[in-house]
């Protein structure tokens, strides 16, 4: 039973002595830096402009027809027939409830387009970042950017001999920006990884 045990661990033990001669190259990038440093970041944030322009815009004239109706409902109530009030309080309240329902739909609406124009530029990203990887033999590149509110996953950085962001960026077929060519940003919170740009 001991001899099995044994000659079941030999692999094992290969396999470790051989990745423990073997330097581990590790990488990293700031993937919101390179997201935002594309072209197709701009396009989305101008199409997000537009469509965020159209909502507002939808929301202002049904609240502005609101507070018509709701002035002339305050100004005449008193001299209304029962009747004729109640039947503008109900449309009062229709009218608010409509308000409320648009302003969620256009969240949603907004956050859904946000992620749908985002995700060709995602994976275009993603994708480059694997090619880079296995053409300089990285066995990790890491994000130095944990997201919001959160602490970098790269606390220190010694050298940036394994900052790819260049390589990235040549992949994507980007120049890269200034920033990049002496050191990438490696400590700052993402501003909106999975949210539309704040007005």
């Amino acid at each position: 039973m001991m001899m099995v045990f044994a000659l079941a661990c030999t692999p094992l033990l290969a396999q470790t002595t051989a990745s423990a001669t073997t330097p581990v190259k590790i990488g990293y990038t700031n993937v919101e830096f390179i997201v935002e440093n594309h072209p197709d970041y701009k396009k989305i944030e101008n199409e997000l402009s537009i469509t965020r322009s159209q909502l507002d815009k939808a929301l202002q004239d049904k609240y502005k027809e609101f507070q018509e109706k709701l002035d002339n409902y305050n100004k005449n109530a008193g001299s209304m027939a029962d009747v004729l009030r109640t039947d503008k309080e109900k449309e009062l309240q229709t009218m608010q409830n409509s308000i409320q329902e648009l302003q969620r739909n256009s969240e949603t609406s907004l956050q859904n387009k946000y992620q749908q124009l985002m995700k060709p530029l995602m994976d275009k990203v993603n994708e480059a970042i694997k090619v880079v990887g296995k053409q300089n033999n990285y066995l990790y590149i890491l994000n130095s950017d944990a997201g919001p509110n959160t602490t970098p996953i790269l606390l220190y950085v010694g050298s940036e001999e394994d900052n790819v962001s260049n390589l990235i960026f040549k992949q994507l077929g980007v120049d890269p920006p200034k920033e990049v060519t002496t050191e990438t940003p490696v400590a700052t919170p993402s501003k909106a990884s999975t949210a539309p740009p704040k007005k």
